[in-house]
């Protein structure tokens, strides 16, 4: 499924709740609500974020999924312990943050629980349900442990094993987050127009937060690409067989994340090295340019990132002795 299908369905689906009269919205809301049907009001929050969220029809697949899976489980919560969803107690929303603690959960991922059960809300009161707002004081405890403590970047050991077993996509695919530092969405959504192997750049013209950039290739990502582009590109021996399932004019036949995951993940399996995500590849790239050009603006630039502050934090890290050289004239 491609993400222009994915918006169009959306849209469509959304058409459920934004083409009822007023009181009709309100009605069925608040029944969704008292009945805590969960895929009522699963629809109801995405018919809501595509219509009156920040980013509109544009909101991100992944966030689309993640708000479903946390308003599932705050629904789910709520039937088990007997919540009025319309009509919440004062203490109903903190200790819904208190369970998700004590079961174990890290106050980064609370932290994206409560703001997919915060979007119920503002859904509900959008249909006109309920004018409550119980998540709007609701405090999540932060986590002080850096992001790339947390989850430390790949090494080059693991990754140089994890390229010996993968085929040429899979290589390609790693080569993309490990040195050019994409997001797994941006590898995916790659044409063939945005490689650049003669002035080693790639276009990234939809990245976080739909922000365009221009990304330099490293040697050996360049050379990857001519190779791929020479098995897979326009014109290649994979066009030319009638087999290929995806548009040509897009790199990859991973047409989800959950595809590429699958296979990506069978390399590392085989490799014997473990599958901690497409993102500490990301950590890898930032970590190693910053450890050889030493300045976060130009790390940041290189993934991304608007602040400099998330490079700093989750993304890239100096050795801990690494003024020992500045230091040894003292």
């Amino acid at each position: 499924m491609t993400l222009d299908r994915y918006r169009g369905d959306r849209l469509a689906q959304s058409r459920e709740w934004v083409g009822l009269h007023d009181e009709e919205l309100r009605r069925r809301a608040v029944r969704a609500a008292g009945d805590k049907d969960a895929d009522a009001l699963v629809s109801l929050t995405r018919a809501y974020l595509t219509h009156q969220g920040s980013s509109g029809v544009l909101t991100s697949p992944r966030t689309i999924e993640a708000y479903t899976l946390g308003v599932r489980q705050f629904v789910g919560y709520a039937a088990a312990n007997a919540l009025n969803l319309l009509r919440p107690g004062r203490h109903d929303a903190q200790s819904y943050v208190a369970h998700l603690l004590a079961a174990g959960r890290k106050p980064a991922g609370v932290a994206l629980k409560v703001a997919a059960a915060g979007c119920l809300y503002r859904a509900l009161r959008w249909a006109g349900a309920t004018d409550a707002d119980p998540f709007r004081d609701a405090r999540v405890p932060k986590d002080r442990t850096p992001g790339i403590v947390k989850r430390p970047p790949y090494t080059e050991d693991e990754l140089a094993d994890v390229l010996d077993h993968a085929d040429t996509h899979v290589k390609f695919l790693l080569f993309l987050t490990a040195h050019a530092g994409l997001r797994i969405s941006e590898a995916l959504a790659l044409e063939w127009t945005d490689l650049d192997e003669g002035a080693r750049r790639i276009r990234v013209r939809s990245g976080k937060g739909r922000k365009g950039r221009v990304v330099a290739m490293s040697t050996s990502l360049a050379r990857a690409a001519r190779h791929y582009r020479g098995l897979y590109g326009p014109g290649g021996p994979d066009h030319m067989d009638g087999k290929r399932t995806t548009p040509s004019t897009h790199v990859f036949r991973y047409a989800t994340v959950m595809n590429a995951r699958y296979h990506v993940q069978k390399a590392f399996g085989q490799a014997g090295v473990q599958f901690r995500g497409f993102h500490p590849g990301r950590k890898y790239a930032g970590t190693r340019l910053l450890r050889q050009i030493r300045d976060f603006g130009r790390v940041a630039a290189h993934l991304g990132h608007e602040s400099v502050d998330t490079t700093r934090k989750g993304y890239a890290q100096l050795a801990a002795d690494d003024l020992k050289d500045d230091l040894a004239g003292w």
